[in-house]
């Protein structure tokens, strides 16, 4: 009997552990954009020297699942060589997300969850690809994802979203239901943006912007992009990210800044 509860009780630790374990979070390059000019965000040029543009996505591997997080630049892009002297906006992308995740032996199919910030073009590249997954979306977000005249959204890109599993919510949601991956409501670039907060047990909790900062001036200026959905909303989420910043520790990554995304390692690498 002595036995049994020894090893029921081992058991019990083991399982215990394994229930704490943390996530992990894993950062792909899907893509550059080089720019002219920051006007765009409303950034003069002599505010900032910043003329390239990271695009990532993440992915979050968790007992209970996995969420990819954001989907990067079109299929259509993977390949091309911009030309540097082209005037406009040029676009880099070397492989595709979904290539790189197989080269970790994830298929689609393996995908729990699929979030995106926003349906930009530049981070709903892959949402066609992902529609046998539960995919999170808040409800002002899609209420307008077909609409005409929005910049920078391409619907043809997530149209397949029309006949998937699409969990539609409102306001800040509990991915895993324990806290340690969240999705912050945040419009404002977007009717339904959102931002991440994943609680990493070693690097510490960190939070994954999506477009509510563009560039580090967006952030230290307080200047919302001229073609932003609403200005005011923006501002507004931008001060709530303050504060879960400072409520909670955590770090802020701006997805699109490329002098951090150089000091990130990437998949299959992982933060923990």
């Amino acid at each position: 009997m002595g036995i049994v509860i020894k090893c029921l009780a081992a058991s019990f630790l083991l399982l215990s552990f394994h229930a704490v374990a943390g996530p992990q979070l894993y950062v792909f390059d899907c893509g550059t954009a080089r720019l002219e000019n920051l006007d765009m965000f409303n950034i003069k040029p002599e505010e900032s020297d910043v003329r390239e543009l990271f695009i990532p996505c993440y992915l979050i591997r968790h007992d209970n699942g996995i969420l990819l997080w954001d989907g990067g630049l079109p299929k259509e892009v993977v390949g091309t060589k911009p030309d540097e002297n082209a005037p406009g906006p040029t676009m880099r992308y070397d492989r595709w997300i979904i290539d790189q995740l197989a080269d970790m032996d994830l298929a689609p199919a393996d995908i729990t969850f699929a979030a995106y910030s926003h349906l930009h073009f530049d981070h709903a590249g892959a949402a066609n690809d992902l529609v046998a997954n539960t995919v999170l979306m808040q409800q002002a977000e899609w209420d307008k994802a077909f609409d005409e005249g929005h910049e920078f959204v391409d619907p043809r890109l997530f149209a397949g979203l029309k006949t998937a599993k699409l969990q539609l919510i409102e306001g800040d949601f509990d991915v895993f239901g324990d806290g340690s991956v969240r999705l912050i409501y945040t419009p404002g670039h977007t009717p339904g943006h959102q931002s991440l907060l994943v609680m990493l047990e070693n690097t510490g909790p960190v939070v994954l912007s999506g477009d509510l900062y563009h560039t580090r001036a967006n952030r230290t200026l307080r200047r919302v992009p001229t073609f932003n959905y609403n200005a005011e909303q923006t501002l507004v989420s931008m001060d709530k990210i303050d504060k879960l910043l400072a409520d909670t520790g955590a770090t802020l990554w701006i997805g699109h800044d490329k002098e951090l995304a150089d000091t990130l390692k990437k998949a299959p690498a992982y933060y923990d």
